[in-house]
């Protein structure tokens, strides 16, 4: 039995000397310093830190319990630190390291179907995420020189978008609106219409409760593609730190995929929000407010957010990012602060009205504000000419019926004027999430167009739209091909579409009804 002393590693002692020696030697001595900073204050999202004089503007910064927040304002005597977790568990007096990084979050295919946090953590319990790597939030937007024209349509299958305000992939498109006028609905139908296109969706959410946010899933689940799209979730109870940095981290995980020549699309639910928790922010660490209380700064962070969304020439793979930013205003006012910096920084707006809202007309888009600076460059052929002159018929249509109020009878002209723009506005009454395909609206807007929906009563015109596109699939699969395929559509297919409507039109109940 072998009784000789052994080592810490369970080498004899001869050896273990002779070991520990040749470590020892090998090893590099010299002064070694480290920056070790420590909580002052903390509370409502914000930490004051003392020490770290090397730290950065915007540099990761990791405390005790594996908790982060990021350098937001440097002073001569203390540093600003933006929680990103929850601020409960962090002291005063606890150790701050800097990581000599920024904030960074995952990017990949393995995001896709996938609920994360702004940081990139799951939050639908399907286990980590194997990231292809890690990019940082805020990324520089392509210079001029990078970008291509905006020419190839968003479909966003809501008819009154598609026809009369066309969105164009690079292009960004406010949708504003007061409170619960189905701007979040509008926006995830045109989600839901992707789940047939090339288009990679990534709907952020900031600061809304969690029973919205799970709506707005649960719709895209049953009626989308749910594994195309990514989910970015900071929701009202969350930190305001992760509020602030949700657009910047979903616009980087889009941005995967634009540089790689594919296509995307963002939401972002909603920026009202995001300029709160950013005055929340600023007003914490002492940054002096501007107008309504907002430091002078919002402005520059949402258009270097927005920025960020183009379409790339075809040198860079001509791929695009798409921005649907959603704002808020508060009695229809689009002269507050934070709407007009968003107008003046995006290429669109769509207005959602509310009066229109509770009178039943959805999507209640004013289409007297609403506007598309992209318009008709992108839109599809075929129905850039069947709605060639349906916006104009809609406006003096509003004009004459807001006239005939006063009394008086109209002549048959003015009548007949009144009946079809009724018949525009049936059209452009669509249920929430069933957005209809490019060739069911074209054939809808030529019915109209070419008077087959006057003599039917409205009860008809809306049989006439449910049942269309299953009758266009049986008797005009060609030209549905070619619509679909090209997004336009020959003489004798249009022809043949033409008398496959006027047919259809015929088999609905007739009757002219009063107006």
């Amino acid at each position: 039995m072998n009784d000789e002393p052994k080592s810490p590693d369970n080498l004899p002692h001869d050896k273990w000397l002779e070991a520990a020696s040749a470590k020892l030697n090998a090893a590099s001595l010299g002064p070694q310093m480290e920056q070790i900073g420590r909580v002052a204050q903390s509370g409502d999202g914000i930490a004051l830190i003392s020490g770290l004089p090397g730290v950065r503007l915007d540099e990761l910064l990791h405390f005790d319990k594996d908790l982060f927040g990021f350098a937001q304002m440097l002073e001569p005597d203390h540093i600003g630190c933006v929680l990103l977790d929850e601020g409960d568990a962090i002291e005063a007096g606890d150790t701050v390291h800097g990581t000599g990084d920024v904030v960074r979050v995952p990017v990949g295919l393995a995001l896709l179907g996938r609920v994360v946090d702004p940081m990139g953590r799951p939050l639908d319990g399907k286990g980590p995420i194997a990231a292809e790597s890690r990019q940082p939030i805020e990324r520089p937007a392509p210079a001029i020189i990078d970008r291509d024209l905006v020419t190839q349509p968003v479909q966003t299958g809501s008819v009154v978008v598609d026809t009369l305000f066309a969105l164009g992939r690079g292009q960004r498109e406010l949708i504003i609106g007061d409170r619960a006028v189905g701007k979040t609905t509008l926006a995830i139908d045109t989600i839901i219409n992707q789940k047939s296109s090339d288009i990679i969706c990534v709907y952020i959410a900031v600061g809304q409760k969690t029973s919205s946010v799970r709506r707005a899933i649960d719709a895209i689940t049953a009626h989308g593609a749910p594994e195309r799209c990514i989910f970015v979730v900071a929701g009202a109870a969350s930190a305001p730190g992760l509020q602030w940095i949700a657009p910047f981290a979903g616009f980087t995980m889009a941005e995967y995929f634009r540089d790689r020549g594919q296509h995307a699309l963002v939401v972002i639910d909603d920026l009202s929000k995001h300029a709160a928790s950013h005055r929340e922010i600023a007003l914490l660490t002492r940054q002096s407010p501007g107008r309504e209380a907002y430091p002078g700064d919002v402005f520059y962070v949402h258009a270097r957010l927005l920025e960020r969304a183009a379409k790339l020439s075809p040198a860079l793979g001509g791929g695009s990012l798409t921005a649907l930013p959603i704002a808020e205003t508060d009695i229809g006012n689009l002269s507050a602060y934070i709407p007009t910096n968003l107008i003046s920084i995006t290429d669109g707006q769509i207005v959602l009205n509310t009066k229109l809202f509770h009178e039943g007309q959805k999507p209640a888009v004013d289409v007297g504000t609403s506007v598309s600076r992209v318009g008709g460059k992108t839109q599809a052929l075929s129905l850039r000419e069947a709605a060639e002159t349906l916006r104009l018929d809609y406006a003096q249509f509003l004009e004459l019926e807001m006239f005939t109020r006063f009394g008086g009878m109209p002549d048959a002209r003015v009548r007949d004027q009144l009946a079809r723009g009724i018949r525009i506005r049936a059209i452009l009454s669509q249920a929430q999430h069933e957005p209809m395909r490019l060739a069911d609206e074209v054939a809808l807007v030529l019915a109209l167009q070419a008077g087959l929906l006057d003599k039917l009563p409205l009860p008809a015109v809306a049989a006439f739209r449910q049942g269309l596109g299953a009758r266009l699939d049986r008797e005009a699969a060609d030209a549905v091909r070619m619509i679909q395929a090209n997004g336009m559509i020959d003489p004798p297919h249009k022809q043949a579409l033409l008398e496959l409507l006027a047919k259809y039109a015929q088999e609905m109940p007739q009757g002219v009804p009063p107006t």
